[in-house]
């Protein structure tokens, strides 16, 4: 069986959430944090076998004591981050163990990753060395330059990345050896300018990641719906009938 490890990135600013307090990876979502949230599915694997989550130098301390109960139980490890994304990364594969085979990074502030996505990538990852979840973009999208519309791009080939984005290890390993101070918005960018190729998977649309106030609402009506389903016994009546028929 090929064993994977996990990277959490959770060493952002978070400047785009906005308001006073803790950084979105650990606000509470339905009675858990986000970032707990986001580890859960990956727990629960028995290929998983290293979990590492990237907190900044001034929430390390504050992180391992105020969330000592989960850390534990998840067997969670912890790392200081660096200044980008691409540096938090870096640190953490210093950590993981020389016998693991693939490693995937998956963002702190995705809680709502599912085990059907994490298999699609997975697999895909074992065939072809490197694989991300994407889903197509459905809406038109416009180039815009000093708020006027510059060009209508074709949207027929264009998908939002997502993650877990997973690779070989040696292939990842492989990209950040030879980054040197060029830096990148995912991992899937690194391992491409490598010459490798990066393979898509169908995502899902309700893996969103939580960057405003507004994207954690719609995480909560997500779960409290998913919630509120699992606990119906019995499917909603189907009306076949136009209204007021």
């Amino acid at each position: 069986m090929s064993t994977f490890a996990v990277i959490l990135p959770a060493a952002g600013k978070s400047t785009r959430f906005g308001g006073a307090g803790r950084k979105k990876p650990f606000i509470y979502l339905n009675g858990r944090p986000v970032w707990v949230r986001a580890v859960e599915p990956f727990r629960a694997r028995n290929d998983v076998q290293q979990i590492v989550v990237v907190v900044s130098e001034s929430d390390f301390d504050w992180f391992r004591e105020t969330f000592e109960a989960q850390l534990k139980t998840l067997q969670v490890s912890v790392v200081v981050g660096g200044a980008e994304r691409m540096n938090s990364v870096e640190n953490a594969l210093k950590t993981v163990s020389d016998e693991t085979d693939f490693v995937a990074v998956h963002d702190a502030a995705r809680p709502l990753i599912n085990s059907e996505v994490i298999d699609r990538v997975f697999q895909k990852a074992m065939e072809e060395d490197a694989a991300i979840p994407g889903v197509r973009i459905s809406s038109t999208v416009k180039r815009v330059a000093e708020s006027s519309i510059v060009e209508t791009v074709d949207r027929s080939n264009l998908w939002a990345a997502q993650t877990p984005q997973t690779f070989r290890s040696s292939v990842l390993l492989d990209a950040y050896q030879k980054r040197g101070d060029n830096l990148a918005t995912d991992e899937a960018q690194l391992v491409e300018r490598n010459g490798r190729t990066v393979h898509v998977v169908e995502g899902d649309p309700l893996n969103l990641k939580i960057t405003t106030r507004e994207d954690l609402f719609l995480a909560e009506a997500i779960l409290k719906h998913d919630s509120a389903l699992s606990a119906s016994s019995q499917p909603p009546p189907f009306i076949d009938r136009a209204p007021g028929s």
